[in-house]
């Protein structure tokens, strides 16, 4: 299946907390949009690979995307090496998407930073024709985008309206049970968000929607400069 979008995350449920309402509304205005998780979560604190599985297509099925893949790479020790990078290659060759969407790459978990390198990394490599060690036409995204809703020091370049959205990705979160609806063992630290993923998700939606003038809204970041064709179309009021 050609793809117009691809997410890609460390982790089953990092998409839906970081930008699981920019996902649902990709596939609401009609493009056909994939989610790649690299590991099967196996590493974390509660649940199980199979239980983590279970959930993830749960919430694939809340949010609306065409199909749900997963490299399958060991939990908490994602590597940039050659063959990692054989293998995400050959996903953006079979997919083909136009739209990336990766994690920000400063990140706690090692993982997700990783994600975000790799996923550049790839989609380099994805283009270069003189790699045949891979199956797949030679394709490169036009367009990679990197979610920032977990990093707080970052000023996004773009924020995108979820207003009608934040409900089924609240839904969507719901579905890992074995991650967010039993109670921490007593004493336990947890790290934010997830002491109270639900709060934390409206809050963060809350705070970014304002700034845009809308109720709820997710940010993102780009490192390429943006053209404006027409500065009269511009939405948000300067003053």
């Amino acid at each position: 299946m050609k793809l117009d979008v691809l997410v890609m995350a460390a982790h089953r449920d990092d998409i839906e907390i970081v930008c699981g309402g920019t996902v649902i509304k990709l596939v609401d205005l009609g493009y056909k949009v994939g989610i790649l998780d690299l590991t099967e979560g196996e590493m974390g604190t509660r649940g199980s690979a199979h239980d983590r599985e279970k959930e993830a297509n749960c919430a694939a099925e809340v949010m609306g995307v065409h199909l749900r893949d997963n490299l399958k790479l060991s939990d908490a020790k994602v590597e940039l090496d050659w063959k990692t990078k054989m293998k995400v290659v050959e996903k953006l060759r079979k997919y083909k998407p136009h739209l990336l969407i990766l994690p920000y790459w400063e990140q706690r978990h090692p993982d997700h930073a990783a994600c975000s390198y790799l996923g550049w990394d790839a989609s380099f490599l994805a283009g270069l024709k003189k790699i045949t060690e891979v199956p797949g036409e030679p394709h490169r995204p036009f367009k990679i985008i990197y979610a920032t809703v977990s990093v707080f020091d970052k000023k996004p370049s773009f924020i995108v309206d979820i207003t009608d959205q934040l409900e089924r990705k609240i839904k969507a979160v719901k579905c890992y049970a074995s991650q967010f609806l039993d109670r921490p063992p007593e004493g336990k630290e947890i790290f934010p968000p997830a002491r109270d993923i639900y709060e934390f998700i409206e809050t963060r939606a809350r705070h970014y929607g304002y700034l845009i003038g809308k109720k709820y809204g997710e940010p993102f970041v780009l490192k390429e400069t943006m053209e404006v064709e027409d500065p009269m179309k511009m939405s948000v009021r300067s003053i």
